[in-house]
């Protein structure tokens, strides 16, 4: 009985060091810009979540048959890992022969870049490596089209999707209801042609129309519409994903 109760002693005693010496797992590196949107999202709907490779954490909506992201995409990796590269001086924009991102007037606010997500050229959007998070891909210019006719048509989706209140469209505009839950912001453009930025809705779909522009969705101040058009690859819009 004596060499049992020594025995549970010594393996009580090296499981205690064992334990003490055990190297302490890293910390979650915690994402900055995680609950810094100010964006005004409709109070009577049930959003979900969504996180990407960065950790950056998007509210999430189901319209009708689709769940998409109620925020624009920030991330500046692939769903691989591999980084996006950020390009900032104008001139450089234009001539993109690889995908890349960039910030609405180069900002580097975090509160600016929560809110209204990044800018992204078409051949980030295209990219095999995966601009989408896990579960999730860019939304063909069919899945957009879903989207507005379950939305009435494209002569008035656009205001059922744009943030109700006005902190960022023009004051006032009573065709933003948001009554989707989709809070859709002016987030900018970057210009394909200078690298010059304005404000401006588009987001990008992944279906060519040929070897030179894209089907996109754009909303504009005042007004009800989303309007699909074609622009060229080299444009800097706006991304939002819908769920595979």
């Amino acid at each position: 009985m004596k060499h049992l109760r020594l025995f549970i002693i010594m393996v009580a005693l090296s499981a205690a060091f064992l334990y003490g010496c055990k190297k302490e797992e890293e910390p979650v590196p915690v994402n900055p810009y995680n609950g810094r949107t100010f964006a005004i999202f409709n109070p009577d709907k049930s959003y979900g979540t969504l996180t990407d490779i960065d950790g950056n954490i998007y509210k999430t909506i189901t319209i009708g048959t689709q769940t998409w992201m109620a925020e624009n995409l920030r991330t500046t990796r692939y769903r691989n890992g591999d980084p996006i590269p950020q390009i900032k001086p104008d001139e450089d924009w234009p001539g993109l022969i690889a995908g890349g991102f960039c910030n609405f007037n180069n900002t580097e606010n975090v509160d600016t870049i929560a809110t209204f997500g990044r800018l992204y050229n078409w051949l980030a959007v295209n990219d095999s490596r995966n601009l989408a998070p896990l579960g999730w891909h860019i939304p063909t210019d069919e899945e957009w089209t879903t989207l507005t006719n379950f939305l009435g048509g494209d002569s008035v989706a656009g205001g059922k999707m744009k943030e109700k209140e006005q902190p960022h469209w023009v004051n006032p505009d009573p065709n933003a209801t948001n009554e989707s839950g989709f809070t859709a912001l002016p987030a900018g453009m970057r210009d394909n042609s200078s690298g010059a930025f304005s404000v401006n809705c588009t987001f990008w779909s992944s279906t060519e129309v040929d070897n030179c522009s894209v089907w996109c969705r754009f909303l504009y101040v005042g007004q009800d519409g989303c309007i699909r058009y074609n622009p060229g690859k080299t444009y800097g819009f706006s991304v939002r994903c819908i769920k595979d």
